[in-house]
C-alpha cells in the first residue's frame, strides 16, 4: 500500500506512525473478515447438524412405525426454529409439525432412501415468513412405500449474530485504530526526542562554538552511539580547526622571516649611493629567496595531500639509484661521514617525490648527527625498506609521533639554521602513505635515531 505524497514528504514521526496504522488496519480488516467468515460458517454447520440429525430421527421413526403417531410427535418435540413434513410417493404432506407446513412440500427434492440432501433457500411463502430457511431432505421407506422427510430450519438468528458481531467490530475498529496511532504517536516522539536534541544543538554550534558538545542519552541504543558519533566528528572538527590555525599561524611565521630579510637587503641597496652593496647582498637575497621558495612548495605539497591527496605518477623507480644520488650529495657537502648499503631494489611510485623522502631523511640525519649517518636499503618479501641512522642525541620515545606534525621542531630555541622549518618529516609521511608504505622511529645502534620507510616493491 503506497502511502500518500504529503505523509511521505512530512516527518519521521508521522511517517512511523501513518505506517502503523496502515499495517493494524490491514490486519485487523484480514483478521475480521476471517473471524466472520469461520463464525458464519461454524453457525450454519451447527444448523445443518441439528438438521440432519432431526431428519435422520424421524426418517429411523418412520422406518420402525410409519405414519402412526407421527404428526404429534412432530408437534411436541420440534424445537420453535425447524419446521418439519413427512411428504410420501404421491406428494402429499403426511405429516407436519405446525398447521404451516400442512399445505404444498417446501421443496420438490426427492433422495434416495437412506440419503441426505441439504438446500438453501431465501424467501419461504408457504410458511408466511421472509426469513432465509435452510432445507435438509432425507429418503426414508415404510413396508415399500416411500417417504422424505423435509426438515426446515431458519438461519436468521445464526446471521443476526454474525451482523451483531460485524456491528461490534466497526465500533471496535476506529477506537482500536486510534489507540494505535496515538500510542504510536507517544512512543515514536518520545524515541526522536534526543534526536531532536542533538538535532538543535548541533544546528547551534558554529565555526568558533566547536568545542561544544551534544548530550549523549543514558541508554545504550543507536541514538546514543549516534551522539558519540557526532561528538566524535566534533572532536576531528576541533581537531582539523586547531591543527589548520597553527598552520596557517607557522606558515605565517616561517614566511615572515625571510621577507624581512628581503626587505632589509632591498632597503640596504637602495640606500647604498656607491652600489657596491648589491654584490655583496645578492648571496643573501638568493639563498633567502632560495629558503621561501623551498617553504611555499611544501606547504603547497602538504595543502594538496589535506585536499585531494598526493597525486602520485607511478613508475616503475631503482629506488638504489635515488639513495646512491643522495649518498653522493652528502659526502660532497662534507660535514658527517656517510656510511652505505644499496643493493638494486625496485619499486613503483614517483621518482621526484621518493627523492624528496630520502632528501628530508638525510637533511634530518645530518642535522641531528654528531660524526656518522648510514644508509641501509633491503629487500623484504613485497617490500622494499629504506633505514636512515645517525649518531646524534636521538629522538624520546614520547616525541616519536609528534615529530611527524607540521612546524614540529624539538629543538627549544627554533632556530633555522639547525632545525629547519619543520615540515620536512611531515612531507615524508604524507608521500610514503601515498605510496601505501609506512615509515617508522626507533633507537639506531649508533646511538641516535633510525628511521624505517617501507614501500610496497613493484611487481
Amino acid at each position: 500500500m503506497r502511502m500518500p505524497a504529503f505523509v511521505r514528504s512530512s516527518g519521521v514521526r508521522l511517517r512511523s506512525t501513518a505506517a502503523a496504522l496502515v499495517v493494524v488496519a490491514a490486519a485487523l480488516t484480514i483478521g475480521a473478515a476471517v473471524l466472520l467468515l469461520l463464525l458464519q460458517r461454524t453457525l450454519i454447520t451447527s444448523v445443518v447438524d441439528q438438521a440432519e440429525s432431526r431428519a435422520f430421527d424421524v426418517a429411523r421413526q418412520i422406518q420402525e412405525e410409519g405414519e402412526v403417531g407421527l404428526g404429534q410427535e412432530l408437534v411436541e418435540n420440534t424445537r420453535v426454529s425447524q419446521l418439519i413434513q413427512v411428504v410420501n410417493a404421491q406428494n402429499k404432506v403426511v405429516a407436519s409439525s405446525s398447521p404451516k407446513g400442512a399445505g404444498e412440500p417446501l421443496t420438490a427434492t426427492r433422495p434416495p432412501d437412506g440419503q441426505s440432501v441439504r438446500d438453501e433457500v431465501g424467501e419461504m411463502p408457504l410458511l408466511d415468513d421472509d426469513s432465509p430457511y435452510l432445507i435438509v431432505a432425507r429418503g426414508t421407506e415404510f413396508e415399500g412405500a416411500r417417504y422424505t422427510v423435509i426438515v426446515a430450519s431458519s438461519v436468521e438468528t445464526q446471521r443476526d449474530t454474525v451482523t451483531t458481531v460485524t456491528g461490534y467490530l466497526l465500533i471496535g475498529f476506529p477506537l482500536l485504530l486510534v489507540l494505535v496511532g496515538v500510542a504510536t504517536w507517544m512512543l515514536v516522539g518520545r524515541a526522536l526526542r534526543p534526536v531532536e536534541q542533538i538535532r538543535s544543538r548541533v544546528h547551534g554550534i558554529g565555526v568558533g562554538q566547536l568545542a561544544e558538545r551534544v548530550p549523549v542519552p543514558a541508554a545504550d541504543d543507536e541514538i546514543a552511539r549516534l551522539a558519540v558519533t557526532m561528538n566524535e566528528m566534533l572532536d576531528r572538527l576541533q581537531s582539523g580547526q586547531e591543527t589548520q590555525r597553527r598552520f596557517v599561524a607557522d606558515a605565517s611565521h616561517e614566511l615572515r622571516s625571510p621577507i624581512a630579510s628581503l626587505m632589509a637587503a632591498l632597503d640596504v641597496i637602495v640606500a647604498d649611493e656607491s652600489g657596491r652593496a648589491a654584490p655583496e647582498l645578492h648571496e643573501v637575497m638568493q639563498a633567502e629567496t632560495e629558503r621561501m621558495r623551498r617553504l611555499v612548495e611544501d606547504l603547497l605539497l602538504l595543502a594538496k595531500a589535506d585536499d585531494t591527496g598526493l597525486r602520485i605518477q607511478r613508475t616503475d623507480v631503482d629506488l638504489d639509484d635515488l639513495v646512491d644520488v643522495e649518498l653522493r650529495r652528502l659526502r660532497a657537502s662534507g660535514g658527517p661521514s656517510v656510511e652505505g648499503v644499496v643493493p638494486a631494489v625496485r619499486v613503483t611510485g614517483d621518482a621526484a617525490k621518493l627523492s624528496q623522502v630520502l632528501r628530508n631523511l638525510a637533511d634530518n640525519a645530518v642535522r641531528a648527527a654528531h660524526s656518522k649517518v648510514r644508509f641501509t636499503l633491503a629487500e623484504e618479501p613485497g617490500a622494499a625498506t629504506v633505514t636512515v641512522e645517525d649518531d646524534g642525541d636521538g629522538i624520546p620515545e614520547r616525541e616519536r609521533s609528534r615529530v611527524f606534525e607540521r612546524f614540529v621542531r624539538l629543538d627549544a630555541s627554533r632556530d633555522r639554521g639547525s632545525g629547519g622549518s619543520g615540515l620536512g618529516l611531515s612531507i615524508v609521511q604524507e608521500v610514503v602513505r601515498g605510496h601505501g608504505g609506512t615509515v617508522e622511529i626507533s633507537e639506531s645502534p649508533l646511538g641516535g635515531a633510525r628511521f624505517v620507510v617501507r614501500l610496497p616493491v613493484a611487481r
